[in-house]
């Protein structure tokens, strides 16, 4: 067997920034049908370590499906199984956002369902500065959970949405992101 030449490893590249064109599908901010009674919306800042807002994260969401605590699917074509987004009609369980100038996102859901005691969304943050994605969770009260029972209080309450109040009475839900320094969002690391 010939010698394999040594190549020294390649240099890690942050992720991002994001560009609209590259986003999947138009309404990625969309997961809840349309005109569904019960949605709601989850909105908020992406700051980075100095609390400026990030105008080119990219948010992805999952959930679990109402009622089943499964997550939804998205629709594929019959003829080579890709995926061709959303119809307005079934729920999905995924979202994708990217956020705006002023480092604002807006995802319009149902409330999560999962066989955790305490429902949440599940979120994956891309930024510029970051080697690698970030996960955190959404919850949408504060209550029993097991990762939110193995935090101190300041840090427990940077997973759990503020409701607000809405004149429309469709309900919403503020969740900045920090992602790093004062005040830092907790992320989860996976092996």
């Amino acid at each position: 067997m010939p010698d394999t030449p040594a190549f020294p490893p390649t240099p890690s590249q942050t992720v991002g920034p994001f560009y609209g064109y590259a986003l999947p599908f138009p309404g990625g901010g969309d997961v809840a049908p349309a005109g569904h009674p019960d949605a709601i919306t989850v909105h908020g800042v992406v700051h980075d370590g100095a609390g400026a807002p990030v105008p080119d994260a990219l948010l992805e969401f999952w959930q679990g499906g109402p009622g089943t605590g499964l997550p939804g699917s998205m629709r594929r074509s019959p003829v080579n199984g890709g995926f061709l987004g959303r119809n307005g009609v079934d729920f999905t369980g995924f979202g994708r956002v990217a956020t705006d100038a002023d480092g604002h996102y807006a995802l319009r859901t149902l409330p999560p369902r999962t066989p955790a005691p305490l429902p949440y969304l599940s979120v994956c943050v891309f930024a510029r500065g970051l080697m690698h994605h970030l996960y955190t969770r959404v919850y949408l009260a504060d209550g029993e959970d097991a990762l939110l029972g193995s935090l101190e209080p300041a840090r427990r309450a940077t997973l759990v949405a503020a409701p607000e109040e809405n004149p429309a009475r469709h309900r919403a839900y503020r969740f900045d992101i920090r992602l790093q320094g004062e005040g830092e969002t907790v992320f989860l690391e996976f092996h």
